[in-house]
């Protein structure tokens, strides 16, 4: 009787461990998705889509990327522990175009190729 007790307790905490590190996991693991309106708007080929979907699929976190050149939005799927939606746009930014209100960095904008370059900039006095 005693035997057939302690088998049971046995299973009971691996039962419980197994169920405790599922939920740990996966907890861990949170992603998101969001959409960006971007500037990216190149109609000579799949160079801006190109760069962007690159450069974001290095970025710490993001697990997938599309952007859809005729919309000009960019779907990024990425894990909330790891980056944040600030992020993401503030790297499209320094790509060179503008993320939703992030506007884009002047400087990677003008190094883009001219038919990606349809951005104007104010001046500043």
């Amino acid at each position: 009787m005693k035997l057939n007790n302690n088998y049971r307790s046995n299973k009971l905490k691996k039962l419980i461990i197994a169920l405790f590190s599922i939920l740990t996991i996966n907890a861990w693991a949170q992603k998101e998705t969001l959409e960006i309106l971007t500037s990216a708007a190149c109609y000579e080929g799949p160079c801006c889509k190109d760069r962007i979907e690159e450069e974001m699929q290095f970025t710490r976190g993001v697990t997938a990327v599309d952007l859809d050149i005729e919309s000009q939005v960019l779907t990024v799927t990425f894990k909330t522990k790891k980056t944040d939606a600030d992020k993401l746009r503030k790297v499209i930014s320094l790509l060179g175009y503008n993320a939703d209100d992030v506007k884009a960095n002047k400087k990677a904008h003008d190094n883009l190729p001219s038919c990606c370059q349809h951005l104007e900039f104010k001046e500043e006095d």
